[in-house]
């Protein structure tokens, strides 16, 4: 390698790492307990039962391409549909690009209680051809109001309403299906202290 280029070498770290700093570097509410798997490197707190108080913040969601699988009732079990959903993709031949998540259809202008209308998610890198029972999406990239939340699906609900005040005070509204993104994927031994999901909500100017 030319003594030119090998000069250059410790630039180009310094810069990659300025640039990694850069992008993890605005904690909003920072606190003791912090999510590990969050995309946008969020240094929001978390939230936890019995949601007394919810944190939450903004930030503006890329696009994301996803298989699905639909789901109607309100009493279907949603989280036992994630390993359906993993199996589905390695039968097809699909790779993830990320934790699953859960796309709640009702009433978007309302804080939700348990949907009749729902998919079960995992995000993918692109568009891709699928085979029944799965189906292919693409969530818009847009803003959305955001919190983390930990415990059991059941509990993480009772913190929607924190995340809907939020959207309230900002003056915005909901703008499309609640995302509840399971950053830890919830198990039959899980511990429901050691469960992380991130909620958001895409949201809009109330004007």
């Amino acid at each position: 390698m030319p003594t030119g280029d090998m000069k250059l070498i410790p630039i180009t770290l310094s810069l990659l790492l300025s640039s990694c700093a850069l992008r993890g570097a605005v904690p909003t509410d920072p606190g003791p307990t912090h999510a590990r798997w969050s995309a946008g490197f969020s240094e929001l707190q978390v939230s936890h039962p019995p949601f007394q108080t919810v944190h939450a913040n903004w930030k503006d969601r890329r696009q994301v391409p996803y298989v699905y699988l639909e789901i109607r009732g309100i009493q279907a079990d949603r989280e036992a549909m994630i390993p359906i959903l993993q199996h589905e993709l390695e039968e097809q031949g699909l790779v993830a690009d990320g934790p699953p998540f859960c796309l709640f259809y009702d009433i978007p202008d309302v804080p939700p209680t348990e949907s009749s209308n729902s998919r079960v998610c995992m995000p993918v890198h692109r568009e891709v051809k699928t085979l029944a029972p799965l189906e292919f999406g693409v969530l818009p990239s847009t803003t959305v109001a955001y919190g983390l939340a930990s415990g059991v699906s059941s509990d993480v609900r009772k913190a929607w309403t924190g995340i809907f005040d939020y959207v309230e005070r900002q003056n915005w509204v909901p703008n499309g299906p609640l995302r509840e993104i399971y950053l830890v994927v919830p198990g039959t031994d899980s511990n429901p202290a050691d469960l992380l999901s991130e909620v958001q909500v895409p949201v809009r100017s109330a004007h």
